[in-house]
């Protein structure tokens, strides 16, 4: 998925401010100029997908990047395209291997049982829990 980004170019003293205008209140900055500015917010966007998942949201389709460019409160500000992995919106579910000690495994499977789990759901909770 490929999000157009707003940069606001900075200067010695301020820095780069980039928006995201199809996630609300998704937003970055940078010191260090564009480059620096384009990786933050990508960062910003992977942690904003993943919070309105965890909350049920609907992410928001890409707007045309023409569109967006007509705006007026985008007057002066440059823009890129930020193209975000489309793994992060996937509930797909994945078969994977993982080697594990007999002994880490016999204690991951009883916490999954005590937490009434199954093994799968319980690594599962714990990853989006970290």
């Amino acid at each position: 998925m490929k999000y157009p980004v707003a940069i606001e170019p900075g200067s010695k003293s301020e820095a780069w401010g980039v928006i995201v205008p199809d996630l609300p209140g998704c937003f970055s900055a940078a010191d260090s100029g564009i480059d620096e500015a384009i990786e933050k917010v990508k960062e910003a966007i992977e942690l904003w997908i993943e919070v309105a998942l965890d909350e049920g949201q609907e992410i928001p389709k890409p707007s045309s990047l023409r569109e967006l460019q007509k705006r007026k409160e985008f007057k002066g500000y440059v823009w890129a395209i930020v193209e975000i992995d489309p793994a992060l919106l996937s509930d797909d579910i994945e078969r994977i291997n993982i080697t594990l000690p007999k002994r880490v495994l016999a204690r991951l499977d009883a916490k999954a049982k005590s937490a009434g789990e199954n093994r799968s759901a319980f690594i599962a909770n714990l990853a989006l829990m970290a």
